[in-house]
């Protein structure tokens, strides 16, 4: 990731498949910025959530206005800065919120499906079942050249991918 000029704070998607540890590490990183942090599973419409807690995967139809959300809570946020954790799978997803934002950098959360896969065995309350991790990781885009932004690996503690993310935004 690319530093920013001291007046700027960063606006930063923290992105991965479900169970990769995105509102842990995106409260982390917000708190450590000082900036404001958006849960983007708090902006799907109530049918989406509904879709995915019944196993059924979502499909760009779906995603479209939940993107369009969160690209408004990034442009609102401006110089400002922000951090959401947000799946931001496909390169076209990422493209749209980068399209409100320009600026906008991603942190990949990047981990092996067994270890995400135990992860997200082991989470409660939450509506994503574990069956759908098999059609996020086939859906996953990883960052490609160009995109501003860093892979980091989460076989580490929270804080070890936390600092990961902080040394590649000072470079």
């Amino acid at each position: 990731m690319t530093a920013r000029p001291a007046a700027t704070l960063p606006l930063i998607v923290v992105m991965g498949v479900s169970g990769s540890g995105k509102t842990t590490i995106g409260g982390m990183l917000a708190a450590r910025l000082g900036v404001p942090y958006a849960e983007a599973d708090d902006f799907h419409p109530a049918a989406n959530i509904a879709k995915m807690a019944a196993g059924r995967p979502l499909d760009d139809a779906d995603r479209a206005p939940w993107l369009d959300t969160i690209a408004r809570w990034l442009a609102d946020r401006g110089p400002r800065g922000g951090v959401v954790s947000c799946s931001a799978l496909r390169r076209r997803y990422r493209d749209r919120l980068r399209a409100a934002a320009p600026g906008l950098l991603f942190a990949h959360l990047d981990g092996a499906p067994e270890l995400v896969a135990a992860r997200l065995g082991a989470r409660t309350g939450h509506f994503m079942p574990a069956g759908l991790l098999e059609s996020q990781f086939e859906a996953l885009e990883p960052l490609e050249s160009g995109e501003a932004g860093a892979v980091v690996s989460i076989d580490g503690d929270a804080e070890s991918t936390v600092r990961q993310i902080l040394e590649s935004l000072a470079r």
